[in-house]
């Protein structure tokens, strides 16, 4: 396929004016295509050749101007437009196109529950050409007036508000001027709860099957709804730009969501079937909020080209973070943001593949595809609450405001937010964007701590980075009760970093934290007593924001080999029994049982962890016996199945369908326990059979294929290599539980044969199916446990020799300095 370049983009965009499409879908064409008819309107500048994109099945026509256009002609998927004049053009184009079975374009799902059949897109970056042809690049925006002729029985969501015709065809109300890549359509018989908030019609989706999850918490989702819609009325001066606020949450997507504007999807795991935390749904939230957010940054003020990603993901990032914290009852979720996306956005900022936030030129849509990564979500919105501490929130929203207003239904790039921010304030902002956004790589803060006369003590930050800071400095004193030792905020100081001169303290604190309140993006360090203070009071710290920075600071430490990792398994182990907060328990358990015991510690350390993790894992059931803490048992419950090293208590659990003490076995734990017993060897395909028996759902048939790809038989883990890399059935969701189940720790003797053999056959899939799949391949098939140097040595001779596509040779350089990192560690 060919790739647009940013100079053919710019070409382009000279050239031409779109004004509208007219599309016409009929999805009732059979199970493996649809026909696409489209009308694009547009003005021509000047005498010039061009072309328009599409990934036809088969082209069955096209006539520019009323004269035919041979279809022979479409090279790949670009139809030459030759000879244009300059002046006004119509062009049509009939073809008929293929569903997708990988999230990718017009992608079809029937339901395993009911066999009902629901269609959606996902039109990002070269995807719509998938479905209708289209000048596909986000500056040339049009209006979009779509009709869709949909199987019976069905209803149809799109961008504008959607009524049913007398012949039965869906119409779309037309859109404001938006992107190709935003366009978006879902047909099938979807459960509807609709409502209206101030004037606007609100509506959320789900398939029937889902329908009883759904309702059970609609008052909840559209709560949020309401409560982030109003806080951005507050903030933004422009008004919401659409006629309508649907949501629809859809089978085998593979982003969390998109901000298709009117018509906002999101995977359909977010309706929940099983118990789920008060942290995973603050997750929820904070995507609504996300999503929302890009109805501004990304919809209405669009990116020019796309080094620009950062203006829509980093914004809507930041933004729904902190309207989550200000408008919902979800107050606290930057501590969520510091011990998940952060460390995402820390990881891959120390990559080979790291890139700026804002990078000065990506000269490809196969290139920009590569960057929606934690450098362009987590890191972006880190730099900019970085941004709004330096430069206040007034002047912050005050340029945001500017820029909507000089920029609605257009499109705009880096330097034009830049001169929006400094319209609004005397301060240097095009410095901090050179040092913030044009950069890559963490800067790391140090602190040393001076005696001074009279007990008193000085503090200098070494500052090992580029960028300057803003940080908060926590001064921490030991508190001794009856109940135990407490940490108690003395102070907190404001520094800005690089330091003019060392800052005097006082007396000496027991702890000194850099950075408190996580305000700035860089990794921190203790000084040898902080350190000390930490370690045995770590629980003792009062706000969990803080312990988030405290944790981050041992996973960073961990990470760069100056800290051993069974050092931090023996702070979780001592002070995960006394935490209160969801997401620092999740989070720390997480990074404890998968990074460390999986991959930094050898395989004879590893009983020795999954010991520890067990006995603490049981700490936390027994702490929640009196039914207090829901969430953190669940929590707990979950992390007991997934390092069990033995089957007798977990097998007991579903065999008797239930926790002692609780909760009830749902679908999600049922399936979570026969994964592990799978692990282990201690159950079998009937097992499995019967489980799927029992639960049907699409869910289900992800839970069965992961079992039967974990179970320690060859024959079991030669039919899931086949199925993944041999056939082009599954699904992408099928294809990622599968490979979920194959590499095991415990079976990397009987896996080690297909080490050499994944990254010749993870070449082909990738090149056979597409982006999707290659994702899929390089994160969830790729054998992490396989720490050793012939794993690396086999990954660098691919990335040398096999020309993997683009999406799958980001994910194995990725993966290999992970190796590398992990060798690095367990050598010391």
């Amino acid at each position: 396929m060919s790739v647009l370049t940013r100079d053919e983009a710019q070409t382009r965009a000279r050239l031409l004016d779109v004004h509208r499409y007219t599309i016409d879908l009929d999805l009732t064409a059979g199970d493996e295509h649809f026909t696409s008819r489209t009308v694009i309107r547009f003005t021509a500048r000047a005498d010039a050749d061009t072309f328009v994109e599409l990934k036809p099945a088969e082209l069955l026509s096209a006539h520019l101007d009323g004269h035919p256009l041979d279809p022979d002609t479409l090279d790949d998927n670009r139809l030459p437009l030759t000879g244009l004049t300059a002046g006004e053009h119509e062009l049509h184009v009939d073809a008929r196109m293929r569903y997708s079975r990988t999230g990718e374009g017009m992608h079809r799902f029937t339901d395993p529950t009911d066999g009902e059949t629901y269609l959606y897109t996902q039109l990002f970056m070269e995807d719509v050409q998938r479905v209708f042809a289209a000048f596909d690049q986000p500056d040339l925006k049009a209006v979009f007036d779509l009709t869709v002729t949909a199987p019976e029985g069905s209803s149809v969501l799109a961008n504008g508000i959607t009524e049913q015709l007398p012949d039965g065809r869906w119409q779309a109300a037309p859109t404001p001027p938006i992107s190709t890549y935003l366009v978006a359509v879902a047909a099938g018989p979807w459960h509807s709860v609709r409502t209206e908030h101030r004037g606007l019609p609100f509506g959320i989706h789900c398939r029937r099957s889902l329908a009883p999850h759904l309702d059970t918490d609609a008052d909840e989702l559209l709560e949020i709804t309401r409560q982030c819609y109003d806080r951005y009325h507050e903030k933004f001066a422009e008004p919401y730009p659409f006629d309508s606020y649907d949501q629809a949450f859809v089978p085998e997507f593979n982003a969390g969501a998109m901000e298709n504007p009117g018509l906002v999807t999101f995977r359909d795991e977010f309706v929940y079937r099983s118990a789920v935390t008060d942290t995973e749904r603050q997750t929820r939230a904070m995507v609504i909020a996300h999503e929302m957010a890009h109805m501004w940054f990304g919809d209405l003020v669009t990116l020019r080209w796309w080094d620009d990603i950062w203006l829509n993901e980093s914004f809507a990032e930041y933004m729904g973070y902190q309207t989550l914290t200000e408008a919902t009852r979800y107050t606290d979720t930057w501590t969520d943001f510091g011990v998940t996306r952060k460390a995402w956005g820390y990881d891959a900022d120390q990559r080979p593949s790291t890139h700026p936030v804002a990078p000065e030129k990506v000269d490809d849509t196969a290139s920009a595809l590569l960057n929606f990564d934690g450098i362009s979500y987590a890191k972006g919105a880190s730099a900019l609450r970085q941004l709004v501490t330096w430069l206040g929130e007034k002047d912050f929203l005050a340029g945001i405001n500017t820029h909507f207003a000089r920029h609605k239904f257009a499109n705009a790039t880096l330097a034009d937010f830049i001169d929006s921010l400094a319209s609004a304030t005397e301060r240097d902002v095009h410095a901090w964007a050179d040092t913030w956004l044009r950069t890559t790589g963490v800067d790391t803060l140090t602190p040393t701590v001076t005696p001074g006369t009279d007990h008193t003590c000085a503090l200098t930050v070494e500052h090992t980075g580029s960028r300057p800071h803003r940080i908060a400095v926590g001064l921490y004193d030991q508190d001794i009760t009856d109940e135990g030792r407490h940490l108690v905020l003395r102070e907190r100081l404001d520094l800005d970093i690089p330091q003019s001169e060392p800052h005097p303290l006082g007396k000496r604190p027991a702890l000194l934290l850099l950075n408190d309140g996580d305000l700035t993006y860089a990794k921190i360090r203790f000084d040898p007593e902080s350190f000390d203070t930490v370690t045995a009071n770590l629980s003792g710290l009062p706000e969990p924001l803080t312990r988030a920075v405290v944790w981050n600071a041992l996973r960073d430490s961990v990470r760069d080999g100056e800290l051993p990792p069974t050092a931090y398994l023996d702070a979780a182990r001592t002070h995960l029994p006394h935490e209160t907060d969801l997401a620092l328990v999740q989070g720390v358990l997480a990074f404890a049982a998968t990074h460390i015991t999986n991959r930094y510690l050898t395989p004879e350390q590893r009983p020795a962890a999954l010991a520890t993790l067990t006995s603490l894992c049981r700490d936390l059931i027994r702490r929640t016996e009196d039914g207090d803490n829901p969430g953190l048992r669940l929590i707990a419950v979950r992390h007991f199945i997934d390092v069990a090293a033995q089957p007798d208590t977990i097998a007991a659990w579903l065999a008797d369908t239930t926790v002692p003490g609780g909760p009830e076995l749902d679908p999600e734990l049922r399936w979570r326990v026969l994964a592990r017993l799978a692990v282990l060897g201690a159950t079998d395909d009937d097992a499995i059979t019967a489980e799927l028996d029992r639960d049907p759902s699409a869910t289900g048939q992800e839970g069965a294929a992961r079992c039967r790809a974990a179970l320690p038989e060859p024959e079991a883990k030669a039919r899931a290599w086949a199925s993944m890399f041999e056939r082009d059935d599954l699904s992408n969701y099928l294809f990622t539980a599968t490979a979920q189940g194959f590499w095991q720790p415990e079976q990397a003797d009987l896996t080690r044969p297909y080490v050499p053999r994944y990254y010749d056959d993870a070449v082909t899939v990738a090149a056979r199916r597409g982006p999707a799949i290659a994702d899929a391949a390089g994160r969830w098939a790729f054998p992490t446990h396989a720490v050793d140097e012939e794993t690396l040595h086999l990954g660098e001779t691919c990335l040398a020799e096999a020309d993997p596509t683009p999406s799958l040779r980001r994910k194995l350089v990725d993966q290999l300095d992970d190796l590398r990192r992990a060798l690095r560690v367990r050598n010391g």
